[in-house]
């Protein structure tokens, strides 16, 4: 492992990575984003969240990047103009709903527009979906789901907690999102730095210069890091990026 890697660029998962169970960002994660950018790294959010649920958190950071939402189903620059989107076919997410109600699953769902759980629009085709998501707490479940999921061949699938699926179009991803990013700013991948919790952060932590798993993280995401920082309640973000970047 290469200590001396010019890191500049953070990816940064959000839920379970760079915020805390309360949902804030903690002291220590903010004055460490602040150094690195005050260096010149350039601090990229990359989450399962939707621009409407993760702006604020970019400006209360002044992040002066790109952010890749919806696990990269969409990708805004700076001054947040879209440049980068990438939809689900209306017929997949109703026959997803269907197979929720089916199998009697929570879901959620992202729109252009909206957030929706566990209901949806009265004419689903008169939105523009981004992701869709199942909660299933029974194992056998899930699996089904899983395989019926991989059979339409259509999808990329991960997750966000060890319970749940989440659903884009497939190809879509946060590392596939990150290379956009990276070649606007004529960075190469190998000098990112890429910190996350779950299966949607796989991609990227394996493609990125630097992978690291959150402490908290799960076991897969461990192994296939590069390092495993502390946990999300104990400022995990904040010690990747001293270790790593502000060394």
């Amino acid at each position: 492992m290469d200590n001396n890697k010019d890191i500049k660029l953070i990816a940064l998962d959000m839920d379970g990575t760079l915020l805390n169970k309360q949902g804030e960002i903690s002291e220590a994660n903010r004055k460490a984003i602040k150094a690195a950018q005050e260096m010149g790294v350039y601090v990229v959010l990359s989450t399962g969240r939707s621009i409407i649920t993760c702006g604020k958190y970019a400006e209360s950071l002044s992040l002066t990047s790109f952010l890749v939402t919806a696990n990269g189903s969409e990708i805004w620059d700076e001054n947040r103009e879209l440049v980068k989107r990438s939809l689900l076919k209306t017929d997949l997410v109703e026959w997803m709903w269907e197979l929720s109600k089916q199998h009697k699953t929570k879901f959620w769902a992202i729109s252009t527009d909206n957030y929706w759980t566990n209901e949806m629009p009265e004419d689903i085709n008169v939105v523009e979906w981004l992701k869709f998501g199942f909660d299933i707490d029974d194992d056998t479940t899930r699996e089904f789901i899983l395989n019926e999921l991989n059979e339409k061949g259509e999808f990329e699938l991960s997750n966000s907690t060890l319970t749940n699926i989440e659903v884009n179009p497939l190809g879509i991803n946060k590392a596939n999102g990150l290379k956009i990013v990276c070649d606007r700013f004529g960075i190469d991948m190998n000098h990112c730095m890429a910190v996350g919790d779950s299966l949607n952060d796989l991609a990227m932590i394996v493609e990125a210069g630097i992978g690291v798993a959150m402490g908290n993280a799960q076991e897969k995401v461990k192994q296939s890091a590069d390092w495993v920082t502390d946990t999300n309640e104990a400022d995990g973000v904040a010690k990747a990026i001293r270790k790593w970047v502000l060394k």
